[in-house]
């Protein structure tokens, strides 16, 4: 089984290498990122017509997630179990944004996650970014409490140590690298989840994104955001973890990269 995560920045501008990217690798389940879109005008039969049913939850403009399962693989799809985390945005009367999406595929609780980025820093979006991270880290935890093999999978905006990141000089002023942005990272793999990526990867030097600005991908200037925490049920069936790099550097692509994990059985 293999699950990645797929922060696409615009569904609509990037379907033609979102797609691309399905077909030639076959991920069995695809989490997607910041989708931008409103729940009505998802391109599900795009997905239908490559064999990927899915299930998502937008927001015109801005945020929303997706998980695409291959039925292939798993006829039924995903079968969703919670949408959102119950925390208002950051503006007065704004409510939730769409930024979480949780669903059982073939006995894997998946969850889709595109944490809030918290800049600028310090101010009230990076209020928004911690205290979403502490209502995030409820929910592990009572995935934790059920015993199921889970994994939460997305954009965290979290780098989580200088090894992550081309200039940690560079990036020091940014929220994505403030300390309570690290320390509420690790509070989650001291709860018990296993960074996927990092556990195959120690030393660190991997890349889930570019920014479009400065050169920063011809130039390999990029950072490691993107995340994949198993439960210890799932973290104990890992078998490889990869960084599908090439395509950060197509036409018309995401400033993200897809990040993937194999399972076992």
């Amino acid at each position: 089984m293999k699950i990645a995560t797929y922060n696409i920045n615009g569904i609509k501008a990037r379907l033609p290498r979102l797609k691309e990217w399905l077909e030639e690798t076959r991920p069995t389940v695809a989490c997607l990122q910041e989708i931008k879109s409103m729940d009505e005008n998802f391109p599900a039969g795009e997905f239908e017509e490559i064999g990927y049913k899915a299930i998502w939850h937008g927001q015109k403009s801005f945020n929303g997630v997706a998980i695409l399962v291959d039925a292939n693989v798993v006829p039924d799809g995903p079968v969703e179990t919670q949408r959102g985390l119950g925390i208002d945005g950051p503006k007065e009367g704004e409510g939730e944004q769409a930024r979480y999406l949780e669903a059982d595929v073939n006995g894997v609780r998946i969850a889709c996650i595109y944490l809030p980025n918290g800049n600028p820093h310090p101010g009230p979006k990076f209020d928004y970014k911690l205290a979403w991270m502490k209502r995030l880290r409820e929910r592990m935890a009572e995935l934790w409490a059920q015993e199921i093999p889970a994994v939460v999978a997305g954009d965290y905006n979290v780098i989580p140590e200088d090894k992550d990141v081309w200039s940690p000089k560079a990036m020091a002023s940014d929220a994505l690298m403030q300390p309570e942005s690290r320390d509420a990272y690790f509070r989650l793999l001291g709860d018990g989840w296993t960074d996927a990526v990092d556990t195959l990867n120690p030393r660190g030097g991997v890349w889930t994104y570019w920014d479009y600005q400065a050169g920063a991908w011809q130039r390999d200037h990029g950072f490691r955001i993107d995340h994949l925490l198993l439960s210890p049920e799932l973290a104990d069936r890992m078998t490889a973890v990869g960084v599908d790099k090439e395509y950060r550097g197509r036409e018309k692509a995401s400033d993200h990269t897809p990040v993937w994990v194999e399972i076992a059985g």
